[in-house]
C-alpha cells in the first residue's frame, strides 16, 4: 500500500483554484483525499463564496473521508499545542495526520514542519 494524505485548507483552496503546480494536481487527482473536520470548517466558512464556490467546496468535501474529532486526535492534539506553542486548528489537524499515520499536503511547513514525527509535503515542490 502507498502513502496516504491529509489535505490541508490552504491545499484544497489552491487545487480547486487550479494553482498547483501539474505534479501536485497529479497527486491529488489520484488519491482518495482525506481531509480533518477542521478543513471542512474552514472550507465552509469562506464568508466570500458564491453560491457556486459553495457548490464545488461541498463537492470536495462531499467526495473526501473527513476525520472527525475523536479522543486520540483531542490527545495528540492537546499535546501538539502543548509541546509547540501551535493554534489549535492546526494542532487538530496535525494529530489528525499523525493519528492515521498520513502525509500532510500544505504549504504552510512552518507551522507544520517543526512537528516531530510529522511528515509534511509542500505542494510547490513536488
Amino acid at each position: 500500500m502507498g502513502k496516504e494524505y491529509l489535505i490541508d485548507t490552504n491545499s484544497v483552496i489552491d487545487y480547486l483554484d487550479n494553482k498547483l503546480p501539474g505534479t501536485a494536481n497529479e497527486l491529488i487527482d489520484g488519491i482518495d483525499s482525506k481531509i480533518s473536520i477542521i478543513t471542512r470548517m474552514e472550507l465552509l466558512a469562506w464568508p466570500g463564496a458564491s453560491k457556486e464556490q459553495t457548490k464545488i467546496l461541498n463537492d470536495f468535501i462531499n467526495a473526501s473521508l473527513v476525520f472527525n474529532l475523536d479522543e486520540p486526535i483531542i490527545i495528540k492534539a492537546i499535546d501538539i499545542r502543548k509541546t509547540y506553542k501551535t493554534k489549535l486548528p492546526d494542532a487538530i489537524i496535525a494529530a489528525t495526520a499523525l493519528v492515521y499515520k498520513l502525509t500532510i499536503i500544505t504549504h504552510n511547513t512552518n507551522d507544520f514542519g517543526k512537528i516531530e514525527g510529522l511528515e509534511v509535503l509542500n505542494p510547490f515542490n513536488i
